[in-house]
């Protein structure tokens, strides 16, 4: 994969895949992501038992650079409060991370030209923040960002166009496929902001987030990396920026270690591994 204009991007886990395997017994699904041959993964959830992740990552020879936390909303849908952002950022810091990305912000907030804004000028503030710390943020996109349209760009876009030029970029290669939209030119168009993907096939959906329906994932028909109909190929060849290349299911219908397995093959067969 690798070309004098392109690094090739450390291979690594969204351990929200294994959710429930590592809500059941921790030790032993870190052990089975170990021992598939991965050093690295993506936490989620982490601020608050940050010390107990970072023992068992530590245990079991995975680091994390990355991970997902809430740096751009005070309350989850459920109510619960967020932590604060220095709350987070000292949890980062403990993991050992160097990239804090914010993984969602709700679709009502992407409809409007001043919520967009609003946005950015808190992930802004953040990466602020974040330096303070040695520490990056970024944002991680679903669909919701791409349905609506601000002066002829996606409300994702435009979004982009206010943040401040150390603001990276986590691109789902999934979600930002999702409703048919063409995720190559979006890379290329993004470029170098975008320094993590998250490699994810499958059924190519409408945005499930403006519907009244709850989300289920079951619904999102994720398969193994190509053996969907997203271009991963054409995908990965035009994000010559990216640092990680993050196996991620949002579902797996099958045994979820046989699709992270499968996910190692497709990747180190283009030389990410």
């Amino acid at each position: 994969m690798s070309s004098p204009h392109m690094s090739t991007p450390q291979l690594s886990l969204q351990l929200y895949s294994a959710r429930q395997a590592l809500e059941a017994d921790q030790d032993t699904a870190l052990a089975k992501i170990a021992g598939l041959g991965l050093r690295h993964v993506e936490v989620f959830d982490f601020v608050r038992r940050s010390g107990e992740l970072a023992d068992a990552l530590d245990r079991h020879g995975l680091t994390a650079r990355t991970g997902h936390a809430e740096l751009l909303s005070v309350q989850r849908p459920d109510g619960t409060d967020v932590p604060t952002i220095e709350e987070t950022f000292a949890a980062a810091k403990r993991i050992g991370l160097d990239l804090v990305i914010d993984p969602f912000v709700p679709a009502p907030r992407w409809t409007d030209e001043r919520e967009i804004a609003r946005t950015a000028v808190l992930l802004n503030q953040a990466a602020d923040r974040a330096a303070d710390h040695g520490l990056r943020v970024g944002y991680h996109n679903h669909s919701q960002e791409f349905v609506h349209t601000v002066n002829g760009s996606s409300a994702f876009e435009y979004f982009v166009s206010l943040l401040d030029p150390g603001v990276d970029l986590e691109i789902d290669l999934y979600w930002a496929s999702a409703g048919g939209k063409d995720v190559v030119g979006l890379l290329e168009r993004l470029g170098a902001r975008v320094k993590a993907l998250h490699v994810k096939d499958g059924a190519i959906i409408d945005d499930p987030f403006f519907s009244e329906a709850p989300f289920e994932p079951a619904d999102t028909g994720q398969v193994a990396p190509g053996q969907g109909q997203v271009p991963l190929d054409a995908a990965l060849a035009a994000a010559t920026s990216a640092e990680f290349a993050i196996i991620e299911f949002d579902h797996y219908s099958g045994d979820i270690f046989e699709g992270i397995e499968a996910a190692v093959r497709y990747l180190a067969a283009k030389g990410i591994a």
